[in-house]
This record gives structure tokens, sequence and C-alpha cells, in this order.
């Protein structure tokens, strides 16, 4: 494979660690005991020796130094570092109680690891940030094309316009040419070998919504004599997020995706009463505060004090949600239309100020009561508006597992959505929801929602 890794960065990465360990073994020594001379004495000779050894014989074992540019980033490179260091403590261990090491420092051996952690971490943020520079400047790249043409082929090469780091370069689609996608298209299926080697294309993505059997074949077998790598895109947006297992029937894996979330009794248990506990003394002791804002919503313009209307909850159920009402009566008489904010004529002097609070949201806490929401999940939308996200983004559909919340992750980081564009933005957030589930994360985001009412920032 062309590029596929630098030649250089093994033996570099290799060098470096090997000369920090060492530096860090003499260094921790001499600040340990003020000289350096009982390094030249057998024991601690052998040990040295010891150490070099096994970190060499761990690095062979496990190559370490090999990541993919999609990998290639501060967490993983230091998570791997740390597994290592790990890995030759542990081995160091065990030879010093085989041989009853009494002679060795403990106190020198923990300064070893922990100025060689420290050491081996500069080093790997320090290449890390350099060689992202490096590939965004459009040096040390790969050139890749996009192999069927549809919705899902923009989707990698936004990807890596918007991480120029990864130094990864756009050289075309191709696919066979229809009416609406000629001009999209850098060429067609008898044109990709020829364009492959003249342009010394690194990698391949197949698109397999858009692409037959017939011409991945002939794309596969390609790969080895033109010298590229062939990555394939499935669309699973539409139900990845959903409890997913794997199974093996002899050598064909089998994907079983369920359309219902895993009832874990450890996060729902924990979820539910704090749901219950918390609402009811909400009701119980802000109920004077209910009554000021009631009087003054009935008192600062004409019409009912709660305001009612349909939402979709958990399973597509239909169920009535409670808030004060912030707007003029009959705003809505013709088609469903979001908040504009601040510069939303719809809304009363008064409603603007208990939105920015957030204080019209409390009658929320009659509906977690009654099980139809949740204190902490994505926020519950109206039919209307839910046909028209998923048709820009269709794993919205994995949000209807869950029951819906009065705060969100997409409300403390994004807010109010006045565009069904902007819904769909918001809704990358709230993705994250399902797969983070927990009681300490839901005590997290309600923190951040009283800061968001503290400020001020709602509208």
């Amino acid at each position: 494979m062309r590029h596929r890794y630098s030649v250089l960065l093994f033996p570099l990465h290799i060098f470096v660690d090997v000369l920090c360990i060492n530096a860090a073994f003499a260094g921790s020594y001499w600040a340990r005991f003020g000289d350096v001379a009982a390094l030249t004495e057998l024991p601690y000779v052998t040990l040295w020796a010891i150490f070099n050894v096994s970190w060499l014989l761990i690095v062979t074992i496990t190559s370490p130094y090999t990541f993919p540019r999609q990998l290639f980033k501060a967490f993983p490179l230091l998570r791997k570092l740390a597994r290592l260091v790990a890995v030759h403590m542990a081995i160091i261990a065990v030879y010093c109680v085989f041989i009853e090491g009494i002679y060795y420092s403990r106190a020198h051996l923990l300064m070893t690891y922990a100025s060689f952690f420290v050491a081996g971490s500069l080093f790997r943020i320090g290449g890390l940030v350099f060689l992202q520079e490096y590939r965004a400047r459009g040096y040390n790249d790969r050139r890749y094309v996009v192999v069927g043409y549809g919705k899902m082929s923009k989707t990698i090469t936004r990807f890596y316009e918007v991480h120029p780091e990864m130094g990864f370069h756009f050289a075309g689609y191709f696919d066979w040419p229809q009416p609406d996608t000629a001009d999209q298209l850098t060429g067609d299926y008898r044109q990709l070998p020829d364009y492959i080697r003249e342009n010394r294309i690194d990698c391949v993505y197949c698109c397999l919504p858009y692409v037959d059997n017939t011409q991945l074949k002939a794309v596969v077998d390609q790969a080895e004599t033109l010298d590229y790598q062939v990555k394939l895109l499935v669309d699973f947006r539409g139900f990845l997020a959903r409890s997913t297992s794997v199974e093996y029937h002899d050598f064909l894996p089998v994907l079983t995706v369920s359309s219902q979330v895993l009832d874990d009794f450890r996060v729902n248990f924990p979820k539910r009463a704090f749901d219950l506990l918390f609402s009811a003394g909400v009701l119980i002791c802000g109920a004077p505060i209910f009554g000021i804002v009631a009087l003054i919503t009935a008192i600062t313009s004409k019409g009912p004090v709660f305001y009612t209307q349909e939402r979709i909850g958990r399973a597509g159920k239909p169920f009535r949600i409670y808030k004060f009402r912030s707007m003029y009566t009959n705003a809505e008489q013709t088609l469903p239309l979001l908040s504009q904010g601040a510069l939303d004529h719809r809304i009363t002097p008064w409603g603007h100020l208990i939105r920015r609070t957030r204080i019209d949201e409390l009658p929320q806490f009659y509906n977690v009561l009654r099980g139809e929401m949740s204190i902490v999940g994505p926020r519950p939308e109206r039919q209307y508006f839910i046909d028209q996200i998923v048709e820009l983004a269709p794993e919205y559909r994995n949000l209807m597992n869950v029951k819906p919340g009065i705060t969100s992750i997409g409300q403390i980081k994004f807010g109010y959505a006045a565009t069904v564009e902007e819904m769909v933005k918001r809704l990358r957030y709230d993705l994250l929801y399902p797969r983070r589930r927990s009681f300490l994360f839901d005590m997290w985001i309600i923190a951040q929602t009283l800061r968001v009412m503290m400020q001020g920032r709602g509208r």
C-alpha cells in the first residue's frame, strides 16, 4: 500500500522512547540518590538492561506505533502509551519478585516511570501537532476517490474537508453518468483504473448503496495490482445507534438490529425514581412560584395560563405537553411555526422573560410524573416537524427509543431551533444521549441547565 504509514515513524518512535526511558532511568536515580555511581554496579546494570530489552520486546510484539490517520489523536496515543508503561511495570515487578530484588529502590522505579510517561507524552503530543499542521499544509497527503455517487457519497468528502489535518485530498467521483449527475462525476467505471494509476490514488471509497456487486468486485480485484486501499461506506445511519449485536453463521457475519432500547435496570430504575422524587419536590416546593407566574401570565395578556400542545413521545406515542403560555392566543392559526426567539412578535413581553429563564417549562414536571416525559432526554417534537427532520436525518428515529425530556444536551449546547435545519443541527448533540445514558450524566445535564437558567440564555 503506497504511503500507508511513513517508514520513518516506526524507527523514530522506537529511538525516542528508548532514549526517554534511559534518560528517565538515569535521571531518576540521580534525583533520588544525588549521583549515578551505583548505576555501573552489576545489580543496576542488569536492571537497566532488563528495562531496555523488555521495552523492545513489548513494542515488537504489540506494534504500538502503527495508527490509522483517523485515530491519530491525542487520547488514543496517550492511552496506548499508558498501557505500554503498565505492561512494562508488570514485567519489571515480576522480575524484582523473582530475584527478590530488595536492592532496588521503589521510589527510583516510580520516578522513572512517571518521568518516562511525561517525556513520552510530550513527544507524542508534539509529533501529533507537527504532523497535523504538516498535513494540513498539503504534505504527506493521501489522495482518494469515491465510487458510487449519491447523497451519502458527499458525507465522506465533507468529513475530510472539515479535518484537513488528516491529509486526505479528494480526487473525484466515479459512477455511471446520469442526466442529473454527469456534471458531478470525474469519470465512469471504465475510466477508473487508468485514473487511479495516473493520479496515484491511495484509497477508493465505495458507497454500497450505489455500487452493485459486479462493480465492487472489480474495484477490489484491482486493488492489489494498482496498489490502493478499498474502504466500504455502508448507510447504517438509520439504525446503528439502536441495540445491535453480531452473530457469526460459520464465516458469515450477521448484524442483528433491535428496534427497542435495552431496558437496563441499573439505568432505568434510578432514573425513574429520581424523576418522580425530583418532579414531586419541584411541584410541591415551587407551588408559590407557580402561582405567581400564573397570576402574571393572566394579567399581562388575555388567554389561558397554561398552554398545551400535542407532542410525540417514546415509540411514537402522542401526548399533551404543558407549559406556561408565553405567546398571544391563536399564535398558530395556519401551519405550525417554530419560535424565532427575540424577534418573534407572537411572544408576549412576559413570555420573553420566562422563556429566557426556562420558567415556561416548569409545568412539564407534571408530564414527568405522568410518565410521559423524563427530566433529561431529547426534546419532544410535533409530528409535522418530525416528518421533515426524518427526511434530512433518518437517524432521528433513534431518539424515539428513549423517553423525551424537559432538558437535553441539545438544549444546553444549541438551544431552541428556529428552522428545521437548526433542529437537525441540534439533533447531532441529542444523538449522544441514548449511548451515554447514566445517572451521573443526567446530573451533569441538569447542572448545566441550571446554569443556563441563571444566565438567562434561553429564548
